[in-house]
């Protein structure tokens, strides 16, 4: 992961952070969490492959849909 974030310029890397805190807000996960390293991992793909930043949280809850989708109860 650190290793992708080297590759970006220092806006790139403003985006993506900004991106994944509003995200992780959103949802109530810490960015620390499994949930948060899954959206940061995402957001840089996004901007690697040049996503607008208008475009970026949008695409990020998209492609994430909400943490209840992967979470099973057990009975």
């Amino acid at each position: 992961m650190l290793q992708s974030l080297i590759s970006l310029s220092d806006s790139e890397v403003e985006l993506v952070t900004r991106a994944v805190r509003q995200w992780c807000h959103s949802h109530h996960c810490d960015i620390d969490s499994a949930e948060g390293r899954r959206a940061l991992t995402l957001a840089v793909e996004l901007v690697q492959s040049k996503h607008v930043e208008e475009s970026l949280l949008s695409e990020l809850t998209r492609r994430l849909g909400p943490l209840g989708d992967t979470v099973k109860v057990a009975r």
